[in-house]
């Protein structure tokens, strides 16, 4: 990391232009991927970067510039070819460091980066084996573990200096079982902001186990029944439609910019009132979480929505002066490569009041999506198409068969004032997001929501 003279000297020389903002971020970072196929391990990779970007704003106008050579003769040219863009002028800001200490909340007992290889592999092994003993029509596994450090230094022209460490392990299982000519797959990929003891708390015996699951139910799984229902969408990952197809355009991005369907409607009622919506980048060890934000901003907890009003968006500092409103802690980027923009973190829908046995009752015929898969998304319209990779008909309030093809389709907006029911088991599933700013980490999650009527996409019109 470069020293606090050294960055005091660059953002000195960014402000000599007729630039208003000057910002630094520096990233050395590990991440390994040991890949495991029918317990056999196939690769080990690790990867080492470090880099540096560079940004400068003129009100709301940005350019930005990174480069992994970190000497102090290309971050001088680096700078002087983004002053370039706003102009030089005679008099500048001398800029002085002020260093900040944050509090560490997400504490790592077993740095997954440094442990042994031996007990990575024997934790992979683990799953592996439970998810090929789970049943013997388990014909294929495909297993790993992805780990992350990586640490960064923030500082900018309004004095600010902090640094941030940020360590994330995940295991993989994906189980394939046949029967006959009928193949299907299960998967299951916790993970956290956490060292290896995390796989004390969900094992990887469990992991294995609820892939291999998975793939045994879909091989009895009937064609699914298309067309408008109601329909039960289980805790944990089921969160992905709230992020997807309502979270991305609650995000500053979009909402700047008029192309979100949420725009200009802070205190307005989106949502029935069972929903409560959230955004806490702050939550200890949550897969999503980190101390600071990739703006040096402590992480907040952000209360999207309330009772069903939109009470604030997830802003990070250039859109927020779009905006004329203050940045959310909400800024993020893949790395140094990206730019960063407001982003999501650990986002889920709030605990409701109802049973989860109580929101089968008086549905004569719909679906209970028990395991969300991916889908696409029009953030401007919010319309999306998700996969249900593991869905069971609900007929007469009971669960009975399970269904293959299911989709869901509707707006963000339509489905937020539909949910009529929200479950007490709240859960969180970890997922990687892609946007402007590349791949980052995030928690999804809500308890079980009913939706009152959503258009089912099936394979069968019954």
């Amino acid at each position: 990391m470069l020293k606090k003279e050294q960055l005091e000297a660059l953002l000195t020389r960014a402000m000599h232009s007729f630039a208003d903002f000057a910002e630094i971020f520096e990233e050395e970072g590990t991440n390994e991927n040991i890949a495991m196929i029918n317990d056999e391990v196939e690769r080990v990779n690790r990867t080492q970067k470090a880099g540096v970007g560079i940004r400068l704003y003129q009100g709301v106008q940005s350019v930005y510039g990174y480069t992994n050579d970190t000497s102090m003769e290309s971050l001088n040219e680096l700078v002087d070819s983004l002053r370039d863009g706003f102009g030089r002028k005679d008099t500048y800001i001398s800029v002085s460091l002020h260093p900040e200490t944050i509090e560490n909340k997400h504490l790592v007992k077993i740095d997954p980066i440094d442990a042994k290889l031996t007990d990575k592999v024997a934790l992979i092994t683990r799953m592996d084996t439970a998810a090929k003993q789970y049943d013997a029509r388990i014909s294929k596994t495909q297993t790993g573990l992805l780990s992350v450090r990586q640490h960064v230094q923030i500082s900018n022209s309004e004095g600010k200096l902090v640094q941030d460490t940020r360590t994330r392990c995940r295991l993989v299982c994906s189980a394939y079982a046949n029967e006959g000519n009928n193949m299907q797959s299960g998967f299951y990929g916790p993970g956290a902001s956490s060292g290896l003891e995390y796989f004390e708390t969900i094992t990887p015996e469990e992991i294995g186990k609820e892939a291999a699951r998975i793939a045994i139910v879909m091989l009895s799984a009937k064609d699914c029944p298309s067309g408008k229902m109601p329909v039960i969408i289980d805790n944990g990952f089921g969160g992905v439609i709230f992020h997807e197809a309502c979270g991305h355009a609650l995000e500053a991005t979009a909402v700047s910019k008029n192309q979100s369907v949420f725009a200009n409607k802070l205190g307005q009622q989106i949502a029935s009132t069972k929903v409560t919506a959230i955004d806490d980048g702050t939550i200890p060890n949550g897969w999503g979480s980190e101390n600071i934000d990739d703006e040096g901003n402590p992480q907040t907890r952000r209360v999207l929505i309330k009772e069903g009003i939109l009470q604030s968006y997830m802003i990070d500092r250039l859109n927020g002066r779009r905006m004329g409103m203050e940045s959310t802690g909400s800024a993020r980027r893949q790395s140094y490569k990206f730019e960063p923009t407001s982003r999501m973190s650990n986002t889920y829908i709030a605990a409701g009041t109802d049973s989860f046995e109580s929101m089968f009752v008086g549905i004569k015929k719909g679906l209970y999506a028990k395991k969300m898969g991916g889908g696409s998304v029009n953030p401007q319209t919010g319309e999306f198409n998700f996969a249900v990779n593991e869905g069971y008909l609900i007929e007469d309030g009971k669960i009975t068969d399970p269904v293959k093809g299911a989709s869901l389709i509707g707006t963000g907006s339509e489905i937020l004032m539909n949910i009529d029911m929200v479950s007490d088991n709240l859960e969180r599933g970890q997922g990687m997001c892609g946007s402007v700013s590349g791949s980052i980490p995030v928690d999804v999650g809500q308890p079980a929501i009913r939706v009152s009527s959503i258009t089912v996409g099936g394979t069968t019109s019954e």
